[in-house]
């Protein structure tokens, strides 16, 4: 049985070079690529982010990044998003009191954490649903690897359409906030995966065999 093929989406942002070589060690056959027709037809689509809302949803933007998500995600084809990739599939992103139109996959907003403490940097603990697919097999203190500021703090779903219901993991840092949601083909992580040693492997290996 071949390899999962995976796209591994290049619009300027995110560590492109560490993603990779952790989705490989996943078992995946992985492309780093901005051509619509590869990230659309590939068995998955990651989508990786780094530093301000705005800056990746303008680069997202520029290679129609977008258009990629809501397509494969029209056919039910699964699609994971990274820290700030997770950022962006919100309804918006707020940051320094200016407001950005995100995907807008998820309804909701993206802001401040209201910790003493930021950026939340580091290792934390997070707390899965009892049906996770993404952190099966891994034990409650299981510790991931975060860097940021922001995050969304709620989830505004409703109970039903084509993305409900979702899977939800939380965790803590000056109060709750989403660490990952698993909700049809749309799957995320606030934290990095590919920064988190034999967990976040575990993590995508998870994720690759499902597709």
């Amino acid at each position: 049985m071949s390899a999962p093929r995976i796209a591994l989406l290049d619009y300027g942002s995110g560590n492109l070079h560490s993603a990779h070589r952790a989705l490989v060690r996943a078992g995946a056959d992985v492309t780093v690529t901005a051509d619509p027709d590869i990230a659309v037809n590939a068995d998955g689509l990651v989508v990786p982010g780094v530093g301000a809302f705005a800056a990746c949803m303008a680069g997202l933007r520029s290679v129609r990044g977008e258009r990629i998500i809501g397509k494969r995600l029209a056919g039910g084809r699964p699609v994971l998003g990274i820290c700030v990739g997770m950022q962006i599939l919100f309804e918006r992103g707020v940051e320094f009191g200016v407001e950005t139109e995100g995907c807008a996959e998820w309804p909701g907003t993206v802001d401040r954490l209201p910790a003493e403490v930021l950026p939340h940097m580091g290792w934390n603990t997070v707390t899965p649903p009892a049906d996770t697919v993404l952190f099966a097999g891994m034990d409650p203190d299981t510790r991931f690897y975060f860097v940021h500021t922001y995050a969304a703090r709620s989830w505004d779903l409703p109970a039903g359409g084509p993305l409900a219901p979702a899977r939800l993991t939380w965790a803590e840092h000056g109060g709750p906030f989403l660490a990952a949601v698993e909700n049809g083909p749309l799957s995320a992580t606030q934290f990095h995966p590919e920064k988190s040693g034999d967990a976040g492997a575990r993590l995508l290996r998870n994720w690759v065999n499902a597709l």
